[in-house]
């Protein structure tokens, strides 16, 4: 069974996976740099592209049954949940 409860965490400064030096770093919008933080977590990307596939897969075979809405409905949730703290992260 597929386990979708996972928390999101922000890490620390000190586990930054960007090779960008703090200075010339876009320090202007605090929420962006949240945002940014939130994408660019293995975690949130795993789970965000294994929704497009779940869906794009649904489509490629086509939605022929109850079945196939229901798991069309239950990617496209997953995909909304996995969008939504990136776009609603607040500065800190």
């Amino acid at each position: 069974m597929l386990n979708v409860n996972v928390k999101h965490q922000l890490l620390p400064a000190s586990h930054e996976r960007t090779s960008v030096p703090d200075a010339s770093r876009d320090t202007s919008s605090p929420t962006s740099n949240n945002r940014q933080k939130k994408i660019f977590c293995v975690e949130w990307l795993g789970q965000t592209i294994a929704s497009l596939c779940w869906i794009g897969s649904v489509l490629t075979y086509g939605i022929d049954s109850s079945g196939d809405w229901l798991q069309l409905c239950a990617a496209s949730a997953w995909l909304m949940a996995n969008i939504a703290p990136a776009v609603t992260a607040k500065s800190t």
